[in-house]
């Protein structure tokens, strides 16, 4: 049985650069153009992501389950 995997994207129409992903989870993203990239497009597992996703003032970081396209974070 394969461990789970994250998809991790950023809607940089709607990110404002603010860093709190990278203050967040400065293993996972990283700030190009004023914009939130992510390190890698699909992670294992790590809260950190999820509280960056959670954290993000304008909600621009979506977080998936790669096998099944579930939404992790932002919840609500």
């Amino acid at each position: 049985m394969s461990e789970q995997k994250w998809r991790v994207t950023v809607d940089r129409d709607i990110c404002i650069g603010s860093g709190m992903c990278v203050g967040t989870a400065s293993n996972h993203f990283t700030l190009v153009d004023g914009h939130s990239t992510p390190t890698s497009e699909v992670i294992a597992p790590d809260d950190t992501v999820a509280d960056a996703a959670e954290y993000c003032p304008v909600e621009a970081i979506l977080i998936r389950a790669a096998d099944s396209g579930e939404v992790i974070a932002p919840q609500g």
